[in-house]
């Protein structure tokens, strides 16, 4: 009976030691410590004995092929087997190292499986061996040609579905009425009622997720499907899609949320509490020009002690580009134009007590290329059957820090990975959405510019549009809150701050 086989080394450390009845690894550990020990220099014979076993070897350079059986096994057999064992190493392994003979571990395991089975060798040759550890299986090609099919057919009742979806917008559109399954943003709203609910406001909600096509196929109109309650049939065919592999992207808006929880909370929250909070919404060219920026901004007052209620923030505004500002409707309006300062119209009045009230907002349109916090140059070049891209950063608005920075790049669809040049930074290849992510940690004054440069097969329109995401703790607009004091007294009151600066969309068209 053979009771195992083993590749190992001079010094009789197992590399690859395969059992073929119950015996514990410290027993074969054992065994193969004492082969060296055992073996006489000058003999002939390639078998050794103990009073319990046989050892029945190869040598193969620096290692050896061991078997071990037992004292009445027929040799003539071990032999044999010993031989077909020898031939089965160089059929998986480069090169007989200990390296190699490692990284093919369970190559090799699969196929001594395939030469003894419970102890006793099976009649194969190499070229069985290696037909049965390839595991070639006819029902898998069969399976695999109608998952084929199915996914062919999915993606032609998709194209289907999309233009009775855009053909019923359409029809609405004439119509002018509202064509159901398709969202918008949300209003902002103040509500009425007691002093504490009236100076309430909520910020302007995100843009809803949206279905979009694949980068490779021509993008349709800027208005994507929502996915609401209302269109359930879209649900389950959207559901179908995913369950066939097909790309279905989020809008940019809802993953720059998502990354906004990286900015930690402050660490010291006091009794008066100030986020500040400003959204970018961007697009430019690819061959350059602002076509559209429009930023928002908002304070909003969390007031956790009552003795705190009655106070006024201190504004500076600093900023030069021509931002409006409004004050909220229960905000004294003269009292911030001539000191710019916060306070309520009546003074005997409080704000809200634990909740977040928003006081002041700002808004800023421009077509200005000036006030691009962040400039993306993309230049794909042509070249025989790929495409050569080189695109780089640089950092207008020294001030900013930008964190957690993320240029994503659509690349054509089936044409594999591409190929990386020189990059400033790390990047990240999304095979299943077709995306390549550029991943930058910090863009600030010290680290303003730098460039990735690669080359994939495709055209130079299939790199657009590139969407850029960041987060930053210092706001765009130099809008800050100095201090904070009582309405009676003039005594000053500590506070905190917490600011960002979000990305609602950023693209390179």
């Amino acid at each position: 009976v053979l009771l195992a086989a083993a590749v190992c080394t001079k010094a009789g450390k197992a590399i690859v030691s395969r059992q073929f009845v119950e015996m514990t690894r410290t027993r074969i550990e054992g065994l193969l410590a004492a082969f060296p020990k055992l073996m006489n220099t000058g003999k002939q014979h390639t078998f050794v004995e103990t009073e319990s076993v046989r050892y029945v070897y190869q040598p193969m350079e620096k290692l050896y092929m061991v078997l071990i059986t037992t004292k009445n096994s027929n040799i003539l057999e071990d032999l044999e087997t010993l031989r077909l064992f020898s031939r089965v190493i160089p059929e998986y392994c480069r090169a007989l190292e200990e390296n190699e003979i490692s990284e093919h571990c369970f190559d090799l395991i699969f196929a001594f499986d395939e030469i003894v089975a419970l102890g006793y060798r099976e009649n194969v040759n190499l070229a069985q061996i290696r037909t049965f550890t390839e595991m070639d299986s006819h029902e898998e090609k069969v399976f695999r040609a109608v998952r084929e099919t199915q996914e062919r057919e999915a993606k032609a009742e998709m194209r289907r579905k999309a233009k009775e979806l855009q053909q019923a917008r359409r029809d609405a559109e004439r119509q002018g009425k509202k064509a159901p399954g398709f969202g918008g943003f949300g209003s902002s709203a103040v509500s009425g009622g007691t002093t504490a609910a009236m100076i309430t406001e909520t910020i302007i909600e995100t843009e809803k997720p949206k279905v979009v096509p694949a980068p490779a196929r021509p993008s349709g109109p800027s208005k994507a499907l929502k996915l609401g309650a209302k269109g359930k049939e879209v649900d389950n065919f959207v559901d179908k899609l995913k369950s066939e592999g097909e790309n279905i992207v989020t809008s940019v808006g809802k993953r720059t949320m998502e990354a906004a929880k990286v900015l930690a909370p402050p660490v010291n929250m006091e009794s008066v509490h100030m986020k500040i909070e400003e959204k970018i919404s961007l697009t430019c060219g690819r061959d350059g020009g602002l076509q559209n920026m429009e930023l928002h901004g908002m304070i909003m007052l969390h007031i956790s002690d009552e003795k705190f209620a009655r106070i006024r923030l201190h504004v500076e505004n600093d900023d030069k580009r021509g931002v409006q500002l409004q004050t909220h409707p229960n905000v004294d309006k003269k009292l911030f134009t001539a000191e710019s300062q916060i306070g309520l119209k009546n003074p005997e009045k409080s704000f809200p007590i634990n909740s977040d009230v928003g006081v002041l907002k700002w808004r800023l349109q421009t077509t200005e290329e000036s006030f691009i916090p962040l400039t993306i140059n993309c230049w794909p070049s042509e070249s025989g059957n790929s495409c050569d891209i080189n695109i780089e950063y640089e950092l207008q608005e020294e001030s900013l820090e930008l964190n957690d920075v993320i240029i994503t790049i659509p690349l054509p669809s089936g044409v594999g990975a591409p190929v990386i040049g020189e990059i400033d930074g790390e990047y990240r290849h999304d095979s299943r959405r077709n995306l390549l992510e550029w991943c930058l940690p910090v863009i600030d004054a010290k680290n303003k510019s730098g460039s990735l440069e690669f080359s994939i097969a495709g055209q130079p329109s299939d790199f657009f549009p590139v969407h850029v995401s960041f987060v930053s703790k210092k706001n765009y607009c130099n809008i800050q809150v100095t201090k904070v004091t009582q309405v009676d007294g003039n005594s000053p009151v500590r506070f905190s701050t917490e600011t960002t600066f979000l990305v609602d969309k950023y693209e390179i068209l």
